[in-house]
């Protein structure tokens, strides 16, 4: 893996992790008891973007970590995905 490549991955990772992330522990307007005029009653409130985005890039670092480490220490090869096609057969 070249450094592009692990930026990538590492962006990659981060972006889905956080997508993930996002919708865990969120509350809506309407159980706030706060509705802001105009917004749906379901609309998020008061997310907590910093404790959200810590965990993100927390949880990415660690999976890409485990990533790396089977990249670097060739426990999977790209000849071991090659010939993964073989297992079916």
């Amino acid at each position: 893996m070249s450094l592009t490549g692990g930026i990538v991955l590492y962006a990659s990772l981060w972006f889905l992790t956080l997508f993930v992330v996002m919708p865990i522990g969120q509350r809506s307007q309407a159980d706030a008891g706060e509705i802001v005029r105009g917004t749906h009653a379901g609309a998020p409130a008061g997310v907590p973007w910093r404790r959200k985005l810590v965990w993100t890039t927390l949880i990415t670092s660690l999976t890409w970590a485990v990533i790396a480490f089977i990249i670097f220490g060739e426990i999977i090869t790209r000849s071991d995905i090659s010939h993964l096609d073989q297992l079916i057969r």
